[in-house]
């Protein structure tokens, strides 16, 4: 009989977005369970990786009331159910999860850290994050920083011992699919009409941003410099891919204005396939204040694009400055604003990092790497349970 695999998000979108495919490889080996919040949503989830599902209502705010309901329901499920693995990811799942674990005395509680919300937080709000990832590491038998920077600030800030600690291959919590994520697999046919949408000539130069529209993704910082860059230049357009995410991280009203009032910013919301948005596109610009390993950024070097990202882990290991894109200081409108110019301007910069993004991903980032190594590690630590 197999042994069972319980992993939990916060949110079904996670699974969705930054674990695809991983429960549906893991399900040769293992039973596994997604648990997550949205009843809806993580049905779908599960019916497209072949796993069964249950429901706990998690948040991403500081909610001890609602926390504490999920914390007895996951519990007692665990109760039930005896896996032999518990895997968390994202903060508040992390925190909820391997608490309940180990309350439940699951043998084997490992978590991925794919961020830390702390870095930017202040005064009492950060005294309780760090009191958090403490508690979550803790309870962990295992923890997994996606990217060798987070695992440094892991270390530097000791949340938890050395020996609990460890990268999985590059980086990264799933790798990238470079076969999807490929200008070879798309229907051309979607694009001429995706420019004509957004009144993209052949003569524009278009920067591009995915992720959710909040303050700590560096969106004010990237529509100032845009906005100013727009007043010297009319062939350019800015597309940010994403939500904005008002009650969490809202963007500066100004910004908010700038975005509405420029013909040339265009907003498209969420989009479930973000392949064609890159492959109508010239350059990412990915100013973020923190990360754990992102996505987007393999995404994007995958799809041919260099990327113009932040200093901080995780951008600065996928990003060799000068090589496949270019690394600026952080919060800071001037030299983003200097560095989004140059690949307009200077097209030998642009051609060397677009002709070295997309083989850099293929050698480093293949998901079937990450995908082996975590089956790997599964396995050693159920040898004897």
């Amino acid at each position: 009989m197999q042994k069972k695999l319980i992993r939990i998000t916060t949110i079904p979108l996670s699974f969705g977005l930054l674990l695809e495919g991983q429960m549906s490889y893991m399900k040769d080996f293992y039973n596994v369970v997604a648990v997550s919040s949205e009843k809806e949503h993580l049905e779908e989830i599960g019916e497209k990786e072949g796993v069964s599902t249950f429901v706990v209502e998690m948040t991403r705010k500081i909610t001890p009331l609602k926390d504490l309901a999920s914390l007895f329901k996951l519990y007692r499920f665990l109760k039930r159910e005896k896996p032999t693995i518990v895997h968390t990811h994202t903060p508040k799942a992390g925190l909820i999860g391997m608490l309940a674990s180990k309350l439940a005395r699951v043998p084997v509680r490992l978590h991925t850290v794919a961020g830390l919300p702390l870095l930017e937080a202040k005064g009492i709000k950060r005294k309780i994050l760090y009191f958090v990832e403490k508690l979550t590491y803790n309870c962990a038998t295992k923890v997994y920083p996606n990217s060798y920077g987070l695992k440094a600030i892991i270390e530097q800030d000791k949340f938890t011992t050395k020996t609990k600690l460890k990268v999985l291959g590059n980086g990264s919590s799933n790798g990238i699919d470079t076969e999807h994520f490929s200008s070879k697999s798309l229907d051309k046919t979607v694009l001429e009409p995706l420019k004509n949408k957004f009144k993209i000539s052949k003569d524009d130069f278009v920067y591009i941003f995915v992720g959710r529209i909040v303050g700590d993704k560096g969106i004010n910082e990237l529509v100032e410099a845009f906005n100013d860059i727009n007043k010297d230049f009319n062939n350019v357009k800015l597309l940010l891919i994403g939500p904005f995410e008002d009650d969490l991280d809202p963007i500066k009203k100004f910004t908010k204005q700038v975005i509405e009032l420029n013909n040339n910013i265009i907003t498209t919301g969420f989009q479930e396939d973000v392949r064609p948005y890159f492959a109508i596109s010239h350059v990412l610009t990915f100013p973020s204040y923190r990360e754990g390993f992102p996505n987007v950024v393999m995404q994007a070097g995958a799809m041919g694009l260099p990327s113009i990202v932040s200093d901080i882990n995780g951008c600065n290991e996928i990003i060799t400055n000068g090589l496949n894109g270019s690394i600026v200081k952080k919060k800071d409108v001037a030299v983003l604003k200097a560095e989004m110019r140059s690949y307009l301007i200077d097209k030998k910069k642009y051609k060397k990092t677009k002709e070295n993004s997309r083989q850099i991903i293929v050698k480093k980032y293949q998901r079937s790497v990450i995908m082996e190594a975590l089956l790997d590690e599964y396995n050693k630590m159920t040898t004897n349970v």
